[in-house]
């Protein structure tokens, strides 16, 4: 078997551990490239994604990979969750720290009125 790099050793440790302890609650998963951040609430049960928002959406604020998009990406993404009817989430962050993108991210989610 192949050595996992440290990013997916680190992907797959948040995601068992999320899986461990909500398994019935959509999980909100963000998604970080060096020009873009992407975020979809996931219904692992029915396979099926609820909501989703990302900084190539249009009317973004902000040039692809900065805080300022996403934090517009985190109050889109919130909307459309609460529009699909889901409150409360897990945060996924997958491999990524929670800090800067993502952390801004999941700051707007909970302003958006998403719970976790």
């Amino acid at each position: 078997m192949a050595k996992l790099s440290l990013f997916a050793r680190r992907r797959q440790r948040v995601r068992t551990a999320l899986r461990a302890r909500n398994a019935t609650t959509p999980r909100l998963s963000v998604h970080r490239t060096g020009r873009h951040i992407y975020a979809q609430v996931i219904d692992d049960r029915a396979g099926k994604t609820l909501a989703s928002a990302s900084s190539i959406d249009k009317g973004i604020e902000g040039i692809g990979a900065t805080i300022k998009a996403a934090e517009e990406v985190g109050k889109r993404v919130a909307a459309a969750a609460k529009k699909a009817g889901v409150s409360k989430v897990v945060f996924d962050r997958g491999g990524f720290l929670f800090h800067g993108r993502v952390k801004a991210l999941a700051d707007a989610a909970r302003d958006g009125g998403l719970e976790f």
